[in-house]
């Protein structure tokens, strides 16, 4: 049956008791979800639920005796105002009066309310007189525009029509007054959702670009011009008849995401969560394996938020002309294309952009060329949505578009405002074939938080910054670096194509590098510039896998990436593409430990490039560099030669070679201040290093130290990031833990006493502290990560199997990981922690009890054990 055909009952007021209610709307649910995945109209289906609530509302009026009350009147205002009601929508309400309620109608409104109540409606309601709802709306906008789009359920037409004259622009909320509010109020909710719609959980509604973008547009024309719905502003001149079918699309597809969204949850709210997108998206009709529904979805939800920003910023310019008068007077020919009104660029002569793309092109490098522009006049960006449509193939397809583009590539200020424009207003698509493939493309994992073309926009706006004197404080060797690159274009091409083959399957650092290549070659590029820039996106995840995942203090490991590397040109550019896209990954990415690591790989590689790659490190002479610069350390301090000596003996060659010489120090002053105390030493120190508080941790050794660390510090709430694991001669445990809390920081300092204290009594006594079984997070939820392990082939000959650990990211895994090693006897001499997303991937160096690596029996043995605890995770 068709929703239009679904005719609202009229209901005996006598029969409306409780469970016939709940009956009816029951039934009216169960209708609307099956329509709904029938197909039909979305606007329909909103249209007839608020219908149906106008007659049963009226119906439980005249049973509760309200309508004996001849100026007593229910309003609907909000979106039941607006005749919109989607399964769960809260149903707003005002009940208006012209006098003073008797206590007779105050128990009945109170019986009114309690039964809606009692029947899991969510209300929101008021009593109020119309001079009330003036004195309220005067100095409140959200009520104001509540009683503007308000409508009369049932009452008394005169008492809701005296709210109506109240209400008219001339007297109450003109239209000059109310748009200005409206416009800020935007402005103060688009902050909110830090001025973007792309995030990884979006709230439909009220993130930029969504629902209560088109409600602005509608509520400030109906403030205006007394239209009631968004086709009356054709009429006005204010849309074409194809931006009116577009803004209803985008509406259509908005509420329909809602509408699902409710009936996936059975409340109402907005927020589109990672634990509800699938079930989202199957509603929905997104098909597909694995995670395709949910990524089609919201690759389709994120161009739709795109069009709806493009319409709002394009009418509320509109507006701010026509309602405020702000037709700019100051107008100045910038070139024989295009003139300045104010701070808007202008283009000069209708249909410029369909005649010659290029200009398109050309405004975009006027943009970056004159520092005063801020934005596109409303007129230009009509004429550039309506050309944009009506190109025949892609701009670099054409000569002299490409000659632009490679200006605005070179400019200073090219990745400033006009690149911003370019990816807003679609011009990046129009441009490159590839980049329209990923517009809104968006990977379902907890590590991406943003579709890849916001991603690269965000990429390159970083690379933009590091050239700013804002940079020098925190990036200061990618200001450094990008101070004295000469060709700034070969950097902003790399962040370009880094990710463009996303989506494509295969390895998109391949795909990518190829697709850069042909570019290049397209836009007559030098061809070495052209081979730097492919090489580039090629290698563009090598530096920070190595710095995350490798023992960047071994000095073949160094030697290794040095030859990847080849020269220093490359790994500048490298190491500054590294860290603009790991900031644009996820804002809570990137943390000073992370940086630390970039930063040690980087000065590392470039004095073996200098050094040369066919001179390898002495390491017996690093050894004793480290010494030297250690014992001049301690001398400072009082310590004796004959204090260090005997010290330094029971230490290995190994411990030398892997610790700075201020870490040495710092060991060797508090192991000789601790004077054999039976109590284990455990020091954090004050100076967080390296990005996170250093740990270190000195008593006999015993079995499963790492375990019990790991535990204590789960406990705790602390993530271990790197640890270092040394036995000295004797028998000792020289053991470095770099430590940060949740949110990327060091330890807060008023924690470092008492966790100095629970790691003491943990080593102490055998027994491990308990490990904490805590339910993963709502979103962690979502994902089945299947548990790997990897036993990876070293570079060199070495007494040690590098094991390599894949699983899903929960709370303790690191103690019970370190509980197995314990159980198979297993010694650990190092841990590289690296969390992606929900995912883990870590790296243990490990030999057997007889300190020999570990044989073909003793790996099988150790992968069954780890993929039969951790895989356990996945079946909770």
């Amino acid at each position: 049956m068709h929703a239009s055909l679904l005719a609202p009952a009229q209901f005996d007021p006598a029969e409306l008791t409780l469970p016939k209610c709940k009956e009816i709307l029951a039934r009216l649910q169960q209708w609307l979800e099956q329509r709904f995945k029938a197909g039909d109209d979305i606007m329909e289906l909103v249209v007839t639920r608020s219908q149906h609530m106008d007659q049963l509302l009226t119906g439980l009026w005249q049973q509760m005796g309200l309508a004996q009350d001849p100026e007593l009147a229910l309003v609907a205002v909000g979106g039941y105002g607006r005749g919109e009601l989607h399964p769960y929508s809260d149903i707003d309400l005002l009940i208006l009066c012209n006098c003073e309620a008797t206590p007779a109608i105050n128990e009945n409104i109170s019986c009114f309310i309690t039964m809606l109540w009692d029947l899991r409606l969510e209300i929101g309601h008021s009593v109020r007189s119309v001079a009330e709802c003036l004195k309220q709306g005067e100095n409140d906008l959200t009520i104001a525009t509540n009683l503007i789009e308000a409508r009369l359920v049932t009452g008394c037409y005169r008492t809701f029509g005296a709210l109506t004259r109240a209400t008219e622009p001339d007297t109450f909320w003109p239209s000059q007054a109310f748009f200005e509010a409206k416009r800020e109020e935007q402005v103060q909710r688009h902050r909110q959702y830090q001025d973007t719609s792309y995030k990884l959980e979006p709230d439909i509604k009220n993130s930029p670009g969504g629902l209560r973008d088109i409600q602005t547009i509608s509520w400030v024309t109906r403030r205006h011009f007394g239209a009631t719905t968004l086709h009356e502003m054709v009429s006005h001149d204010f849309l074409s008849q194809d931006e009116y079918l577009e803004l209803l699309d985008c509406q259509n597809f908005l509420w329909k995401l809602r509408f699902a969204l409710h009936m996936a949850i059975h409340k109402s709210d907005n927020r589109l969560l990672f634990d509800r997108q699938r079930a989202v998206a199957t509603t929905l009709g997104f098909a597909g394996e694995g995670n395709e529904p949910i990524e089609q979805m919201m690759k389709r939800f994120y161009q739709t938020v795109r069009r709806v920003s493009e319409l709002n910023e394009m009418l509320l310019q509109l507006f701010d002309e026509a309602i405020l008068g702000h037709i700019a007077m100051d107008v100045t020919t910038l070139t024989p294309e295009f003139r300045l009104r104010g701070t808007l660029i202008d283009a000069i002569h209708p249909n410029l952009f369909i005649d010659k793309p290029a200009a398109i092109l050309r405004l975009f490098y006027q943009i970056a060329a004159q520092p005063h522009i801020t934005g596109i006049y409303s007129s230009t960006l009509r004429e550039l949505r309506d050309a944009r449509r009506l190109l025949p193939n892609f701009l670099c397809d054409q000569a002299d578009c490409r000659q632009v583009f490679m200006m605005i590539m070179r400019h200073h200020e090219g990745c400033g405002l006009a690149l911003t424009l370019m990816h807003r207003y679609g011009i990046l698509a129009a441009y490159l074939p590839q980049w329209n493939k990923i517009v809104g493309q968006m990977q379902f994992d907890m590590f991406h938080a943003y579709p890849v073309d916001e991603h690269t926009h965000r990429l390159l706006k970083n690379i933009y910054r590091f050239r700013k004197p804002e940079a020098k404080r925190s990036h200061p060797l990618c200001f450094d670096i990008c101070s004295r690159i000469r060709k700034p274009e070969i950097l902003n091409l790399a962040a370009l194509f880094h990710d463009i083959a996303k989506g494509r399957g295969g390895d998109h650092s391949e795909l990518g590098a190829e697709d850069s290549l042909a570019f290049c070659q397209q836009h007559e590029l030098d061809p070495s510039d052209a081979r730097l820039v492919s090489w580039l996106v090629r290698h563009h995840l090598l530096m920070s896998v190595t710095a995350q995942r490798r023992d960047i203090y071994d000095p073949d490991v160094i030697s290794e990436f040095a030859t990847k590397i080849k020269d220093e040109l490359q790994l500048d550019f490298l190491y500054t593409l590294t860290v603009a896209d790991i900031c644009a990954t996820n804002d809570n990415l990137w943390n000073d430990w992370k940086g630390s690591l970039l930063r040690e790989l980087y000065f590392s590689t470039q004095k073996a490039l200098r050094r040369g790659l066919e001179n390898p490190l002495d390491l017996r002479l690093r050894i004793r560099e480290n010494q030297r610069q250690a014992r001049q350390i301690l001398t400072r301090l009082d310590t004796t030669e004959e204090q260090i000596k005997p010290l330094w003996a029971r230490f290995t060659a190994d411990y030398f070679l892997r610790h700075t010489p201020e870490q040495i120090a710092w060991h060797s002053r508090h192991i000789l201040a601790h004077d054999n105390s039976p109590r284990p030493l455990v020091q954090i120190s004050q100076q967080p290093g390296r990005g996170g508080s250093e740990l270190f941790i000195y008593c006999p050794d015993s079995p499963n130290l790492f375990g019990r660390v790991a535990a204590a510090l789960d406990q705790k709430n602390l993530n271990i990031h790197d640890a270092q694991i040394m036995t000295s001669k004797d028998g000792y445990a020289l053991d470095t833990f770099i430590v940060l809390e949740p949110d990327g920081q060091p330890v807060s300092g008023d924690r470092l006493s008492d966790l100095c204290q629970r790691l003491s009594d943990v080593l102490i006594h055998s027994e491990p502290p308990k490990v904490r079984i805590r339910p993963p997070s709502r979103r962690h939820r979502e994902f089945t990560v299947t548990t790997q392990v990897n036993f990876m082939r070293p570079q060199r000959p070495t007494k040690r199997t590098l094991v390599e650990l894949v699983a899903l990211d929960t709370p303790g895994l690191l103690a019970r990981v370190g509980n197995i090693f314990s159980q198979l006897k297993l010694n650990l001499h190092a841990a590289k922690i690296t969390t992606i997303g929900e995912r883990v991937e870590d790296f243990f160096s490990l030999t057997n009890q007889q300190s020999l690596p570990l044989n073909e029996q003793e790996q099988a043995l150790l992968r069954e054990k780890l993929v039969a605890e951790l895989s356990l995770e996945n079946s909770e």
